[in-house]
Protein backbone atom coordinates (compact mmCIF):
# COMPACT_ATOMS: atom_id res chain seq x y z
CA UNK A 1 0.00 0.00 0.00
CA UNK A 2 1.34 3.44 -0.88
CA UNK A 3 1.75 6.20 1.68
CA UNK A 4 -0.84 8.55 0.15
CA UNK A 5 -3.92 6.47 1.11
CA UNK A 6 -2.55 5.93 4.63
CA UNK A 7 -2.08 9.63 5.17
CA UNK A 8 -5.58 10.38 3.91
CA UNK A 9 -7.19 7.90 6.30
CA UNK A 10 -5.13 9.18 9.20
CA UNK A 11 -5.94 12.79 8.39
CA UNK A 12 -9.66 12.00 8.11
CA UNK A 13 -9.53 10.37 11.55
CA UNK A 14 -7.75 13.39 13.04
CA UNK A 15 -10.29 15.81 11.50
CA UNK A 16 -13.18 13.69 12.78
CA UNK A 17 -11.78 13.52 16.30
CA UNK A 18 -11.20 17.29 16.37
CA UNK A 19 -14.93 17.70 15.77
CA UNK A 20 -15.66 15.02 18.40
CA UNK A 21 -17.72 13.04 15.91
CA UNK A 22 -18.23 9.30 15.78
CA UNK A 23 -17.56 7.41 12.57
CA UNK A 24 -21.28 6.75 12.30
CA UNK A 25 -22.04 10.47 12.45
CA UNK A 26 -19.61 11.29 9.64
CA UNK A 27 -20.93 8.40 7.57
CA UNK A 28 -24.52 9.57 8.00
CA UNK A 29 -23.63 13.14 7.00
CA UNK A 30 -21.70 11.84 3.98
CA UNK A 31 -24.51 9.44 3.05
CA UNK A 32 -22.28 6.36 3.14
CA UNK A 33 -22.28 3.30 5.37
CA UNK A 34 -20.43 3.44 8.67
CA UNK A 35 -18.50 0.28 7.79
CA UNK A 36 -17.35 1.81 4.51
CA UNK A 37 -16.25 5.01 6.26
CA UNK A 38 -14.36 2.99 8.90
CA UNK A 39 -12.54 1.08 6.14
CA UNK A 40 -11.59 4.39 4.49
CA UNK A 41 -10.09 5.62 7.77
CA UNK A 42 -8.17 2.34 8.06
CA UNK A 43 -6.92 2.78 4.49
CA UNK A 44 -8.61 -0.39 3.33
CA UNK A 45 -10.69 1.36 0.66
CA UNK A 46 -10.02 3.73 -2.21
CA UNK A 47 -13.13 5.92 -2.28
CA UNK A 48 -14.28 7.78 -5.36
CA UNK A 49 -13.74 11.51 -5.66
CA UNK A 50 -17.47 12.00 -5.11
CA UNK A 51 -17.32 10.08 -1.83
CA UNK A 52 -14.23 11.96 -0.68
CA UNK A 53 -15.97 15.26 -1.39
CA UNK A 54 -18.96 14.17 0.71
CA UNK A 55 -16.65 13.22 3.58
CA UNK A 56 -14.81 16.55 3.38
CA UNK A 57 -18.14 18.36 3.52
CA UNK A 58 -19.27 16.25 6.50
CA UNK A 59 -16.02 17.05 8.31
CA UNK A 60 -16.11 20.72 7.26
CA UNK A 61 -12.61 20.57 5.85
CA UNK A 62 -11.07 21.78 2.60
CA UNK A 63 -9.47 19.31 0.25
CA UNK A 64 -6.15 21.10 0.75
CA UNK A 65 -6.36 20.35 4.48
CA UNK A 66 -6.33 16.62 3.80
CA UNK A 67 -4.70 16.23 0.39
CA UNK A 68 -1.43 18.08 0.94
CA UNK A 69 1.29 16.99 -1.46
Amino acid sequence: MSMAPQKIGNKLRIARKKLKLKQSEVAKKADISMNYYARIERNEENPTLETVEKIFKALKVKSTDILSF
